[in-house]
């Protein structure tokens, strides 16, 4: 950043109230991206692993994203609920898949 914006950023802000929640919206936005991260790590990282390493396909989400999401939440109530076994028979996967 050139010294002459920032001077001029500087300027704009020389109230203390308006520096203290320019930066109170700093870090509470750095914050929830940094929360956000952790938790795409949390919900893809074994998600990829199970892929790579037990299925060894490529995950749905690279070609479909928001249906690849739809579709874990749709898996993950139907296991919860124990109604998964005859979505899975319409995939024609076996009962032994269900886990």
């Amino acid at each position: 950043m050139d010294d002459a914006f920032w001077l001029r950023y500087l300027r704009a802000h020389a109230d203390p109230r308006t520096r203290a929640l320019h930066c109170a919206g700093t870090l509470a936005a750095t914050g929830v991206m940094a929360l956000a991260g952790a938790a795409l790590l949390c919900g893809y990282g074994p998600a990829w692993y199970a892929h790579a390493f037990i299925e060894r396909n490529r995950p749905e989400t690279f070609s479909a994203p928001l249906r690849s999401l739809a579709g874990d939440y749709r898996m993950c109530w139907g296991i919860l609920t124990g109604t998964l076994a005859p979505e899975l028979h319409r995939a024609a996967a076996t009962t032994a898949d269900v886990g």
